[in-house]
């Protein structure tokens, strides 16, 4: 599960941030749009109230299925959330505690925490221990469970979740990002178009390759490179994963279908030598220009 439900408009333009006067990146506040501001959660409330906004997202609004514990909870949770940091969107002008001013999160999982604690969660769906063992110098960063309330699907909230993760991403050293990119359902065939335009155009190469697991895998070359309009299919393309490509993302080999979550989802793969100049350019490529 995925990296969707975000904005509706681009990942990446417009808008400006800078990080709150007197805190920096080394603190966890990575930026500041107005009353949003984008951080690493704190403490172990914060970490709740993330997972009660995922299960207003993930279950209330998608209908996915969980454990009757976290159902009890009206929480989604899983043992990856106590290995991982939690990016969070909150929101300055909601009366009450910090808690209570989330309004998006982002789990992020780096290489040398996921490597004692069992591997990385896509592993469960893509061979990413594969893909990690071919390049031992690397350093990889997990991106998922990615969340936003529906009335802050916002292009502010968007770019304020990647500033999030590019800022992460330096901070740690990493080399290359991934995570599931999901499509709505549980029918492969439904997004033909969009399926295919990513296998013939944005398919994994050389050194970057991977695929779904066997007997996971779905295929994704659902239609003939001729019969694809790629004006019709980038329509078709939920926004996130149109902004990923647009960074210089590739699309892993195969699709997998996770019924429990309601979604199809693509392996995106995003090493940080092949993100776009503009966007290092705007968010900075040392991510000063969000520090104080």
């Amino acid at each position: 599960m995925s990296i969707e439900l975000l904005d509706r408009k681009s990942l990446l333009d417009g808008g400006s941030a800078s990080a709150a006067p007197g805190q920096s990146v080394s603190e966890g506040l990575y930026g500041r749009i107005g009353s949003l501001e984008t951080r690493l959660a704190r403490n172990e409330r914060e970490i709740d109230a993330a997972q009660a906004v995922r299960y207003r997202v993930f279950v209330e609004e998608m209908k996915a299925q969980v454990a009757p514990e976290a159902a009890r909870l009206q929480r989604d949770i899983d043992s990856w959330d106590a290995v991982c940091d939690h990016l969070l969107v909150v929101d300055r002008a909601i009366e009450g505690d910090p808690e209570d001013q989330i309004v998006g999160t982002y789990r992020l999982l780096r290489h040398d925490v996921a490597m004692v604690h069992g591997g990385f969660y896509s592993d469960s769906e893509f061979a990413i221990s594969e893909l990690v063992s071919r390049h031992p110098e690397k350093r990889f960063m997990e991106l998922g469970r990615s969340c936003v309330l529906p009335a802050y699907r916002t292009k502010r909230t968007v770019e304020l979740l990647w500033q999030g993760c590019w800022a992460y991403a330096l901070q740690h050293r990493a080399d290359a990002m991934f995570g599931c990119g999901s499509f709505p359902g549980v029918h492969p065939e439904e997004h033909a178009l969009a399926l295919s335009f990513l296998h013939h155009n944005t398919g994994v190469r050389g050194e970057w390759t991977v695929s779904a697991k066997p007997e996971l895998y779905r295929e994704m070359d659902l239609m003939p490179v001729e019969a694809i309009n790629a004006r019709k299919a980038l329509s078709a393309m939920p926004p996130l994963i149109k902004g990923y490509l647009r960074l210089g993302a590739m699309v892993g080999n195969g699709a997998v279908v996770d019924h429990a979550f309601n979604t199809t989802d693509v392996l995106i793969v995003l090493p940080i030598a092949s993100i776009s100049g503009r966007y290092v350019n705007y968010y900075g490529a040392d991510a000063g220009r969000f520090s104080s």
